[in-house]
């Protein structure tokens, strides 16, 4: 079996665009993998292509074989854009070769450990302010104005059966909340990275709305992202440490700063998961930077990750895949997380456009806050073409 050809196809899913890699063999099994474009303001279907001039002709069963190849090429540009796009071409050939020997993913991968997974909705509330707000408002879900609109949602997600939520700092008090700067996009005073004292005090207020709002026994977790330098994140974590968080989320790109957060802190530490491949994670395991170790399967690749994951469990530190997108992405990220021992919780985008789901024939299933990991071949489903072609991409 050879690889003939990868087409990249973009939908539209609302306030974003799902990407799907289609991936074609002689033999006329089609792999199916979703990623991330322009993400980064920059597509990364170029360089797809680019890689395919190496991926064609290689029998896409041998996956390891093709990621180190391809992983090869980049040793002196590696990471970043480059490994993004060799990770949507390694997770297509995963759901061909799980296709071809008519087993799940996770079989190739060793087996799942577990059928039931348990997940987290994630952006709880924040996403449903501005500039978000009025998509929502048209699929009539209530925007976010206030604080009790946003004590609300966490509520909603409880009643729903979520255990854990994780939400991100908004701010009132302006003609329309604001959603904060995660420190990765281009806006005023996003190169500060900074918290302010007011700000402070309403990060606190909004997660001690969420706390009282979904109780002490759900979990409550914030994603902080890039907006802060150590400082920030050591003021931010002492401020919410009544709050028995079960994570607090940040990014930084020292492991000495990451590992003095950790060990300064009560507060549990997740991080990592805009690292791009194993020797990227090396440094941070080593010096004991987190209690959860982040890895993102589409821009790493589930092959790649999986190994990024064990080696986790070698320094004792649970594993949880990072999701940003959509359906197909979240069933990927299943069949990793139910083979991995260490596996924590797994991260869920609930607020989504219901049309979405409908570019999938078999869509993720949960239950009682747990996804129910796929016993079909490959990835679990098929992907709609028709369906996707007839809703084409908003630039």
């Amino acid at each position: 079996m050879k690889i003939v050809q990868a087409e990249s196809i973009h939908a539209d899913a609302g306030y974003r665009i799902a990407s799907y890699l289609k991936l074609t063999t002689d033999e006329g099994l089609v792999g199916w993998a979703e990623y991330y474009d322009r993400f980064a303001n920059a597509s990364i279907d170029p360089l797809i292509q680019d890689f395919m001039r190496t991926a064609t002709g290689m029998d896409p069963r041998q996956v390891g074989k093709l990621s180190e190849t391809l992983t090869a090429t980049t040793r002196l540009a590696a990471g970043g854009l480059a490994q993004q796009a060799i990770a949507a071409i390694e997770n297509a050939c995963l759901d061909v070769a799980g296709k071809a020997a008519g087993v799940p993913v996770s079989t190739l991968l060793g087996g799942a450990l577990r059928q039931r997974l348990p997940v987290y909705w994630t952006h709880c509330g924040s996403y449903r302010t501005p500039p978000r707000d009025t998509f929502f408002e048209g699929l009539g879900h209530p925007p976010v104005r206030t604080l009790d609109d946003l004590g609300n949602v966490a509520k909603e997600a409880v009643a729903q059966g979520y255990r854990a939520v994780k939400t991100n700092p908004v701010f009132f008090g302006g003609p329309k909340p604001q959603f904060f700067n995660g420190g990765f996009r281009a806006s005023p005073g996003f190169l500060d990275r900074s918290v302010t004292d007011r700000q402070l005090g309403q990060i606190e207020e909004q997660m001690t709305a969420y706390r009282e709002a979904i109780g002490p026994d759900v979990g409550l977790m914030l994603d902080l992202s890039f907006s802060q330098r150590t400082e920030g994140y050591l003021r931010i974590a002492r401020r919410l440490e009544h709050l028995n968080l079960f994570w607090l989320e940040v990014d930084i790109n020292d492991p000495e700063a990451l590992a003095h957060i950790r060990r300064s802190v009560r507060t549990p530490i997740a991080s990592l998961e805009a690292l791009h491949g194993i020797a990227e994670y090396r440094p941070f395991l080593q010096a004991q930077t987190v209690d959860t170790a982040i890895v993102d399967p589409l821009w790493n690749g589930v092959w790649q990750s999986q190994r990024i994951a064990l080696f986790a469990d070698a320094y004792e530190t649970t594993f949880a895949p990072h999701n940003c997108v959509g359906a197909l992405a979240s069933l990927m990220s299943a069949h990793l997380s139910a083979v991995l021992p260490n596996f924590r919780i797994m991260e869920l985008r609930v607020d989504e456009a219901p049309w979405a789901t409908e570019y999938l024939s078999h869509p993720p299933v949960v239950e009682n806050g747990e996804l129910l990991v796929p016993d079909r071949p490959g990835w679990g489903t098929d992907i709609d073409e028709e369906a996707l072609r007839a809703r084409p991409a908003r630039r």
